[in-house]
């Protein structure tokens, strides 16, 4: 099997309740590979990992972003 299709596989695995995986998929759909960056993967996984990280965020929901 290629890393291609490895990759596929593990995403249509991922937690259906993942919104960022759920998104990426809805993206993907619409984005021909071709036309993906150098660091579209990367992207995707750092924003998936941003919900899986437990803990308070400083910009609760609702609260605005004095940065």
């Amino acid at each position: 099997m290629t890393d291609g299709i490895r990759d596929i596989l593990d995403r249509l695995r991922a937690p259906g309740d993942n919104v960022v995986a759920r998104a990426r998929r809805m993206v993907e759909a619409h984005v021909p590979e071709e036309r993906r960056g150098p660091g579209w993967d990367r992207h995707w996984r750092e924003l998936e990992a941003y919900l899986a990280l437990p803990g308070q965020w400083p910009c609760a929901e609702g609260k605005e972003n004095d940065g």
